[in-house]
């Protein structure tokens, strides 16, 4: 088919056979194939004044896009639509603008007025797209509109703008560096941002463009640590990745006393040692020794900061997310004490099951791991057990972890389950186990004998590569005992015969000339052979084969004298200069004559001195000073862009620095307000107001000092008063009067049980409703406090939710004046306190209700709870579910409601219900259990509605069961960040 006639089938409409694709560019394929045609019809549904052809095109182009066709040429037809005032088509126009503004900049730049209104754009996903685009351009002349578009964004109302522009500031970052100073006053601002959605975005900015600025992150690091949990999970890897550093710097190595000890304990002397060496490394003992003496006398005492991190990350290790999992490893690995490292194993393990690509860095990490922290495995040995079906790299790595674990316990197992793998067809594999096995007698001596006769035996395989191997790891092991094993170098003398493998043949001739003394009869054979077939050799092997030649020259020379000039004479010749030289060095240092220097005398001590044996060490070992899961560590070299792990500080930095200061206003005490609100009374009173019955005996004795000193006053005053000062006395006499009814009531009521009191409106919580412990009896001193959100309106305020808290005291004297004070709460919460309860009698139990405004938030209020003797620091959190009042709705307006709350304010997830959550009255108590939602009536599925307290927002659940207990959760939320964690909670509530 030609080139036009394929053009005009796409014009028509028709595709070829078997891949009807959008956007397919017929002559893309031929050489000589003339395109001046290409697109035509694309531009004219462009240029048309439907949006629909104009949709349909644009749908067309990103697809070609996401395929890797070029799409370039049509940039004039997209950029003209730019301004369209269809959402759907000025979406697809500025992802089209992403992928080519930065090729086609000056037609981009034509646009950027276009941009500058879509900044506006009342849609957040415009204005969000807009800045994505203007970001993209990389011309320098339009820095200052790229700084403004972004500072303005950081400000929006929307967080997803507030996420682009986090960013877009490492794009201005590299296109102009000097911009830096106002950058970072940007993300200064967007790290005190209170959403989970900007949180990851913000410091991944913060990475690349201040990492050094670590004071930007000391008042946002206990916030960082608390919204960890909610993050998206590309934003939790980017935030563990930055804590592990910054911990690594404001935090005193948990591990200390461990660490010290080490290093008093580790004394390896050179091989090469004098005296003086000897007497600064005993004093360097010494030293050592006191350090960790001293270290022993002073317990460690972790930071609370430290452990906030190190508990807010654990959760994170059940993740689906592999990264996640891994970043909050690398996280313990690097901070946590030695005796907590060990809960990361587990999770590791489980992501074994992953994919090959998951399991190598997986095995990567856990290879590091392994040699500092051998115990935390070895439960999971057999995890680590190889599969035929395992890719090569995985094998070896799954040998390496395995031959780290090996100890006395576990090395008969472990040598077992090698054996195994010697029969493997994978050549590569069996090699790097012969390199284990001999690894294995290395650190084990008990079993060295016992590897040392399996390699022999591998020498008889068939397989050279086998034998090669075996060689070369005999030759390390036999360096250790040459003189116990002189028969195993007799056996490998005679395999030179056989061996073809130039490594392998190079091995034995080293290990025959190195201890030639051990094998005096088979040595000059063996040279004698080799100088046969010295010309046909090797280059690796005519070496050994001319040092083989020297040592026997020296140790037995009326043998091999002749030999040895024969050599000699062949090496002199060589084509490999090498080999020349090695030659012409070696007569003139064994052969003695006139002109012979004075390194002639020393001959045998340079070539018969004792060498030592050499160390078959992991090649993991020592990389753990990159960061676990880092490219550095993979690579085991320093990547570009790596930023290095701090050292521990010797001494705690000043942990003030993460304190955040609290708004003035809510450092006043409680009881401080009450009588600021009596002094400060309106000239109306209202017996439902300040005044009525919520008042505590402390504002009544208030008042009551209080006319006494107006009466002073009255009578030292000059005895002439105003209607006004008349009407004031009124006031307050009225006053007194209503204050001694109220106190005749308390009267009476202290003389009902305790139980029928009622301070304020409690209301009897339903039996589903779960209790939570706010102070314990211990720690109270016989007070225990337990609370639950009761579910019904909070009468004084709607805005609150109510909280019911039952006092019991348990202690055997009474407990008087049980009251709050120093209420601390987050930017916009607010609490309405419970009344004061003057008395609780010994064994006795009451109940109050008070009010807490948490804003659509899970954060705590933090409040102290006091009586008469004592005060207890306590915290009230709420669960997402408590933040929410059902809501009435018909299936029709539900479903309404649902379709205006799609795409960005959707979340569905697949669950397995469990075994006993299969019937409906079961899933719908559960869900309304985990969430103070209302039933929707009539609904094809398990359909249920609510709004936040706060704010009035909409939240929709759906829950569709399907057969043998699969179901799909929905959940439609106008806040995404209640929407998420409602989302786990209903989870977990269904599959437990």
């Amino acid at each position: 088919m030609s080139a036009s006639s394929a053009f005009n089938d796409e014009k028509g409409g028709s595709s070829s056979v078997g891949e009807p694709e959008y956007g397919h560019d017929p002559a893309s394929g031929g050489i000589f194939s003339s395109d001046y045609k290409r697109h035509d019809d694309l531009k004219e549904m462009l240029d048309s004044n439907k949006d629909s052809l104009k949709l349909e095109a644009m749908k067309r182009i990103v697809a070609m896009i996401a395929r890797g066709k070029n799409a370039s040429d049509l940039f004039p037809a997209v950029v003209k639509n730019v301004a369209c005032k269809n959402i759907e088509v000025k979406k697809l126009v500025y992802v089209y603008l992403v992928r080519y503004a930065e090729e086609q900049q000056d037609l981009a730049l034509l646009s950027i007025s276009t941009f500058q209104r879509g900044l506006k754009d009342p849609n957040q996903l415009i204005r969000a797209s807009a800045l994505r685009v203007l970001s993209s351009i990389r011309v320098t002349i339009i820095v200052p509109i790229m700084m403004l578009a972004i500072k303005e964004a950081a400000s929006d109302m929307s967080p997803y703008v507030r996420k682009t522009a986090a960013h877009a500031i490492p794009k201005l970052y590299s296109l102009d560096p000097e911009q830096k100073d106002q950058l970072i006053e940007v993300i200064e601002k967007l790290l005190a941002d209170k959403t989970t959605l900007v949180a990851g975005s913000v410091v991944m900015a913060f990475e690349e463009v201040c990492p050094e600025r670590i004071d930007l992150i000391h008042k946002n690091y206990r916030k960082l640590c608390n919204l960890l949990i909610d993050v998206e999970e590309w934003g939790q890897v980017v935030i563990i990745n930055m804590l592990t550093r910054y911990a690594r710097t404001q935090f005193l190595n948990p591990n200390i006393n461990e660490s010290l000890l080490e290093e008093g304990g580790s004394g390896d002397k050179t091989f090469y040692g004098s005296d003086e060496d000897e007497d600064e490394d005993e004093e360097e003992k010494e030293k050592k020794a006191e350090v960790a003496a001293m270290a022993k006398r002073k317990p460690y005492v972790m930071d609370p900061d430290h452990r906030l991190l190190l508990r807010n990350t654990k959760p994170l290790l059940q993740s689906r997310n592999a990264a996640v999992v891994m970043a909050v490893a690398q996280l313990y690995f690097h901070l946590a004490p030695k005796a907590e490292v060990g809960v990361i194993a587990k999770a590791l393990v489980r992501l074994l099951r992953s994919h090959s690509e998951v399991q190598y860095v997986v095995l990567q990490n856990v290879a590091t791991m392994s040699i500092k922290r051998r115990g935390m495995f070895e439960p999971y040995l057999k995890s680590f057990y190889i599969r035929s079906t395992d890719p090569t790299q995985i094998k070896v790595l799954k040998l390496e972890v395995l031959t780290n674990l090996a100890n006395e316990t576990n090395i008969s197992t472990i040598l077992r389950e090698f054996q195994t793998y010697i029969k493997s067809m994978d050549k590569d594999f069996v090699a790097a186990t012969i390199q284990a096995i001999g690894r294995c007698a290395t650190n084990i001596s008990e079993v060295r004998d016992t590897c040392l006769n399996g390699l022999v035996q591998l020498l008889s395989n068939r397989d050279e590569l086998v034998v090669a191997e075996s060689v070369v790891v005999i030759k390390k092991l036999l360096q250790m005992q040459p003189e116990k094993h002189s028969d195993i170098i007799k056996h490998m003398a005679k395999l030179t015969d056989n061996i073809q493998v130039p490594m392998a043949r190079a091995s034995i001739l080293w290990l025959i000339g190195e201890y030639c003394e051990h094998v005096p009869k088979i040595a000059p054979d063996v040279l004698r052979k080799m100088a046969k077939s010295f010309t046909n050799e090797e280059d690796i092997v005519k070496l050994q084969i001319i040092n083989l030649a020297a040592k026997l020259y020296l140790t037995n020379s009326k043998q091999t004298k002749l030999l040895t000039q024969y050599v000699l004479n062949l090496a002199k010749y060589d084509q490999n200069y090498d080999i020349r030289d090695r030659a012409r060095f070696i007569r003139q240092l064994i052969v003695p004559t006139e002109k012979s220097g004075a390194l002639s005398k020393y001959a045998k001590k340079l070539f018969l001195a004792l060498k030592p044996a050499p160390v078959l060490e992991s090649p993991f070992k020592d990389r753990d000073h990159f960061q676990l899961g880092s490219l550095s560590h993979l690579l085991n070299a320093k990547a570009g862009g790596y930023q290095e792990l701090p050292d521990w500080p010797e001494a705690a930095p000043d942990p003030s620095v993460r304190n955040v200061e609290v708004p003035e206003w809510t450092k006043c005490s409680s009881r401080e307000k009450r009588k600021e609100k009596k002094v400060e009374k309106p000239f109306y009173t209202d017996s439902e107001g300040e005044s009525g019955p919520t008042e505590s005996a402390d504002s009544e004795s208030d008042s009551a000092t209080g006319s006494e000193s107006s009466s002073g006053s009255e009578e030292s005053g000059s005895g002439s008063e105003s209607e006004e000062s008349k009407e004031a006395s009124e006031s307050e006499e009225e006053e007194e009067e209503e204050e001694e009814e109220e106190k005749k009531k308390k009267k009476k009521d202290l003389k009902k049980p305790v139980q029928e009191r009622v301070f304020l409106q409690t209301i009897a919580p339903s039996s589903t409703l779960k209790s939570y412990e706010l102070l314990h009896r211990i720690t109270g001193e016989g007070l225990s406090v337990e609370y639950c959100f009761s579910r019904q309106p909070f009468s004084p305020d709607a805005n609150m939710v109510a909280v019911q808290m039952q006092f019991t005291n348990n202690a055997s004297s009474d407990t008087k004046n049980l009251h709050i004070e120093d209420v601390k709460l987050q930017s916009g919460m607010r609490v309405k306190e419970f009344p004061e309860i003057e008395l609780l009698p010994a064994g006795e139990t009451a109940t109050a209700v008070m009010g807490i405004d948490f804003c659509d938030s899970t954060q705590a209020a933090n409040f102290q709870l006091c009586t008469h003797t004592r005060k207890f620091f306590v915290s009230i959190q709420p669960p997402v579910g408590e933040l929410m009042r059902p809501v009435f709705l018909t299936e029709n307006e539900f479903k309404k409601e649902q379709g205006q709350l799609m795409g960005m304010n959707e979340i569905t997830e697949k669950l397995t219900l469990d075994v006993k959550c299969r019937n409906e009255h079961t899933i719908v108590q559960r869900v309304t259990t985990a969430a103070n939602l209302s039933r929707v009536p009539c609904g094809s599925d398990k359909e249920f509605a609510g709004r936040t307290v706060t704010s009035g927002s909409l939240v929709l659940v759906t829950v569709a069961t399907k057969e043998e207990g699969a179901a799909q959760l929905t959940v439609n939320c106008e806040k995404m960040v209640i929407g998420t964690m409602l989302v786990k909670d209903i989870l977990q509530a269904l599959t437990q």
